[in-house]
């Protein structure tokens, strides 16, 4: 979706301001976002697409005066509502007045493993791919009010397959319960300036991982 999120290549937000001795956490409650964003996670009560689809939808008016993790508690909130594992009362007072079953739990103990070994996406089809390395191919000019990873800016330009990653788990159908629906990922090479004009540098240029449904051939 073209959300408070998705702002790649868009100008008025001014320069990231990047510190040499950046912290993870700025405060102890941060910790706690992350740790219990990722053991709800772990129950299987929704994917990691759905998550990042509620981040990313949150109205701009919130997203925009939020900080990184106060973007994961609220979308996790939102995520929790809707499935019934919390309700309004408990989220405003703070105590659990009962017990939401989930598929599954993670251990304390099975923490560092479970984050050791990930979760990976790619996985196998017979079909196919459609485009090889050194393929031009461009973008769609598509703006689905749903899931995707396509960046907005990308959209509608002209670039150049440099890397085929094999098949992966397609975001904007796993991210509202539509199954995995597998799907070619490429890496694919823009020019700056058949991004942003004539003006950018001629050997400036952004690469990006496009799933096929994504891309059309040139």
């Amino acid at each position: 979706m073209n959300g408070a999120a998705d702002v790649g290549g868009m100008m008025g937000f001014g320069a990231i301001n990047h510190s040499a001795d950046e912290p993870n956490f700025h405060h102890d409650w941060e910790k706690r976002v992350l740790a219990v964003t990722l053991a709800m996670g772990a129950t299987g009560s929704w994917t990691l697409d759905a998550s990042r689809f509620a981040r990313e939808s949150l109205p701009p008016a919130v997203y925009y005066n939020s900080s990184y993790y106060q973007i994961w508690e609220k979308a996790l909130e939102n995520l929790m509502l809707e499935r019934a594992l919390l309700t309004e009362r408990e989220l405003a007072t703070g105590i659990a007045e009962s017990h939401k079953p989930v598929a599954r739990t993670l251990a304390a103990d099975d923490v560092e493993k479970v984050l050791a070994s990930g979760a990976p996406t790619e996985r196998e089809i017979s079909v196919p791919g459609r485009f090889k390395p050194g393929d031009k191919v461009r973008a769609k000019n598509m703006h689905p009010v749903t899931h995707t990873r396509l960046p907005r800016y990308l959209r509608g330009h002209t670039g150049e397959i440099v890397r085929v990653h094999g098949v992966h788990v397609f975001p904007d159908s796993n991210a509202h319960g539509k199954g995995e629906d597998p799907q070619w990922l490429y890496a694919v090479r823009f020019s700056a300036r058949e991004l942003w004009g004539e003006d950018r540098p001629p050997m400036d240029s952004v690469t990006a991982d496009c799933w096929e449904p994504y891309l059309e051939a040139v």
